[in-house]
């Protein structure tokens, strides 16, 4: 993975029946996702909020590969029964999963509060993923190089926990808490791998961010000067989704691809470019602080991890 050599889609081994589920897989980073996927023969879970947006996007990826292995399921990251729900009816149908692609995110919307009372951001970028993956742990356990891929940005890297104000009724930032949502993922991503190596499980825990990508994300939620920045202004500068998703495919299919790495683009302020290893922030590879945030959000999701340290 070197500047002269990229790492494209073309690259992907044979996925023929390998099972994956995307989150936000209907459009953007998870859309292109999902197309790389299933030209390599995989089998794809969209899990999306809306289902007429999934099944849109099925029905373009099918006219362009009629054989396509997809099927479209309801989750709203923002809502744990949601989340729940979405894993018992992945329990009842599948004997074993191969890839979970945390992918969903909303970024910079107005404050507003998830079906449980918790920040929006936080409950859909992070504390969604984490019971989702904690709840389809088992299945993952059981898969054929089982991997679980978390979606981060460059900006957990500006980003903290605001412990005493986790819902910002004190103060309320729209990107301030965008960044605390995308740290919670690094940090998550770096502890899960930590949990599943002292556990000894085959699954991996792999960290990925698109850079600066051209997506739906800066323009769905975000209002006033960060919707004209990111949305009008930078766009020009800013990688294809199928450019973007390299990262986070590498990461849920390369064989050399290993637990714990953070992949991103190697370009100048990783903003673009190839897939390359890249720098998780010290405070995210904090062990403290990802013991602190494991607990909390075991707290807030009431989602326990089916892991034991193999000296249990």
């Amino acid at each position: 993975m070197t500047q002269q050599q990229h790492w494209t889609a073309e690259r992907i081994p044979d996925q023929t029946k390998r099972v994956f589920v995307v989150t936000g897989a209907n459009s953007g980073l998870g859309l292109a996702t999902t197309r790389a996927l299933v030209r390599r023969g995989g089998h794809v879970i969209l899990a999306v909020r809306d289902e007429e947006k999934g099944r849109r996007a099925v029905a373009k990826i099918t006219a362009e590969q009629p054989d396509a292995g997809l099927e479209v399921r309801r989750l709203d990251l923002a809502d744990l029964d949601s989340v729940r729900s979405f894993a018992r009816q992945v329990h009842a149908d599948l004997p074993r999963l191969d890839v979970l692609v945390n992918n969903a995110g909303i970024m910079a919307p107005p404050r507003r509060l998830s079906a449980q009372g918790h920040e929006m951001q936080f409950a859909c970028n992070h504390l969604g993923h984490f019971a989702l993956t904690g709840l389809l742990l088992d299945l993952l356990a059981d898969g054929d190089d089982p991997r679980v891929v978390t979606t981060t940005s460059t900006n957990h890297r500006q980003g903290r926990l605001f412990l005493d104000d986790l819902a910002g009724e004190r103060h309320y930032s729209p990107m301030g808490f965008y960044n605390q949502s995308k740290f919670a993922n690094a940090v998550f991503g770096r502890e899960l791998h930590r949990r599943l190596s002292e556990a000894g499980s085959p699954v991996r825990s792999l960290l990925a961010h698109p850079g600066y990508t051209a997506t739906n994300l800066q323009t769905s939620e975000p209002t006033g000067m960060v919707k004209m920045l990111f949305g009008r202004i930078l766009i020009p500068l800013a990688q294809s989704p199928e450019r973007g998703a390299l990262p986070q495919l590498y990461a849920a299919t390369d064989p050399s691809a290993r637990s714990g790495e953070f992949i991103g683009p190697d370009g100048p302020a990783e903003l673009r470019g190839g897939p390359a290893r890249v720098r998780l922030s010290p405070a995210a590879a904090d062990a403290e602080t990802g013991r602190r945030l494991w607990e909390l959000s075991e707290r807030l999701t009431d989602v326990r991890f089916p892991l034991r340290p193999v000296s249990d």
